[in-house]
């Protein structure tokens, strides 16, 4: 499915969906619509309403995640506006066929990208350019820190194969994170 601005470029698993939006070049530089509701409502499942938009900077090698909130779950809009990421989603909901299963894609700034994660996944990204990276999100429920769950981000029964694993900067949060055997997840 696609509009003038916005198409979809992968759908890996799950309700996940990678889209591509037109990016317009010109001798100032380029321009990208990142959400536009009409549009973007074109997409089967997009009809979506955001309640709150964030924006971090990670220096290179920080991973954060894998992050999700078992009450008031989020589904969350995922770019990078500058830098390179790896950006990880895995199937929390026990009974989806893609339970357990991650899907990874490089998101670089100004490339066009975005990640829609839908409610139910578990989320984090790791930051491989050298000057750091900023990614923004948009998500469809509020931060709620009492419901907030980490996943362990290198659970062997997961599998994620990450593009580095050595000398990562994590917080304590994350290195604490707890493996998909013992997780809470959704029905």
């Amino acid at each position: 499915m696609s509009t003038d601005t916005v198409s979809v470029a992968d759908e890996p698993m799950g309700g996940l969906l990678l889209l591509r939006s037109r990016v317009i070049h010109d001798n100032r530089g380029s321009f990208w619509e990142t959400w536009h509701q009409k549009h973007f409502a074109l997409v089967p499942g997009l009809n979506l309403e955001f309640v709150q938009s964030n924006q971090s900077f990670s220096r290179q090698h920080v991973l954060r995640g894998l992050h999700y909130q078992l009450e008031n779950p989020q589904g969350k809009l995922v770019r990078a506006t500058a830098g390179e990421v790896f950006d990880v989603a895995v199937d929390l909901r026990r009974s989806s066929p893609s339970f357990g299963r991650w899907y990874g894609i490089r998101l670089r700034g100004g490339d066009g990208l975005q990640l829609w994660i839908p409610a139910g996944f578990a989320h984090g990204f790791l930051v491989t350019s050298p000057e750091g990276a900023y990614v923004d999100y948009a998500l469809t429920a509020h931060y709620d820190p009492p419901s907030e769950r980490t996943l362990e981000w290198n659970d062997p029964q997961v599998g994620i194969e990450w593009p580095m694993q050595d000398g990562l900067i994590l917080s304590d949060k994350d290195r604490d994170g707890v493996p998909l055997t013992k997780a809470d997840v959704f029905p």
